[in-house]
């Protein structure tokens, strides 16, 4: 049999070999442990463990019995693993917080501008999340919540699942800091108000199809909020880490 170690490459290049050659989709089920462990030549415990790491990130959902739902199957849901990889990442220093600051802008830059060049792009849920964010007596955290879902929504408009996913993840990598930092912010008042004015001008942008100035309004927005809440590392460094403001065209 093969080592435990090699367990997980060969199911997951089994999945990927399934997937590609169309035998899989997203919904199927995985054949039963005992299948999966004579075919691969491995053993049933070391395939357990290896579906147990799949389902962690998000590649499939496992449940127990005889039923529709039991055994491992395949599920489309990569935002789950992304953000269990950043968080970890992060909280281990293998992904320094100023580079997923730095990558968040520009993903976020990014996704401004498709929208911004877009015609007919719809802005509902981000007007209501907008709205929702003037409600009296709004908590630290669930005035974030709704910044974070703001920020979601608009990436989820761009139509880039995988810039999408992404973004999610980094936003959850770093959750734990940027509510932290919300709480060492003397006058949360005034920075909520600003922070609500440059979502407004932000999404007017893009309504406008101004590119240059929504990429600009994004960056000033997230840059000046890390600054502010003392998550970036050095703010004096924040050129270097982070690039500087987007010139408009």
């Amino acid at each position: 049999m093969a080592a435990p170690a090699r367990t997980w490459r060969l199911v997951l290049e089994y999945i990927e070999r399934e997937l590609l050659d169309g035998r899989l989709a997203p919904g199927d089920r995985l054949p039963p442990e005992r299948e999966l462990a004579t075919s691969l030549g491995v053993g049933r415990s070391s395939v357990r463990e290896a579906l147990r790491a799949l389902e962690v990130l998000g590649l499939i959902r496992t449940g127990t019995g005889s039923g529709p739902s039991s055994g491992a199957i395949i599920i489309a849901t990569p935002e789950g693993g992304m953000a269990a990889l950043l968080r970890l990442q992060v909280a281990a220093r293998g992904f320094p917080l100023d580079d997923v600051v730095s990558t968040r802008l520009v993903l976020e830059a990014s996704v401004v501008e498709t929208l911004a060049a877009t015609t007919g792009v719809d802005l509902t849920a981000s007007d209501a999340l907008v709205r929702a964010m003037d409600a009296p007596g709004l908590t630290r955290a669930d005035f974030l919540a709704l910044d974070a879902q703001l920020h979601q929504r608009l990436a989820d408009a761009s139509g880039n699942t995988v810039v999408a996913s992404v973004m999610g993840g980094l936003r959850t990598a770093i959750e734990s800091y940027v509510l932290a930092g919300a709480e060492g912010i003397a006058d949360w008042p005034q920075t909520a108000a600003r922070l609500r004015a440059e979502h407004r001008a932000i999404v007017a942008a893009i309504r406008e199809g101004d590119a240059p100035a929504a990429r600009a309004l994004v960056h000033d927005h997230i840059t000046g909020y890390y600054i502010e809440s003392h998550v970036l590392a050095r703010p004096g460094a924040t050129h270097a880490l982070i690039g500087p403001r987007p010139i408009e065209d």
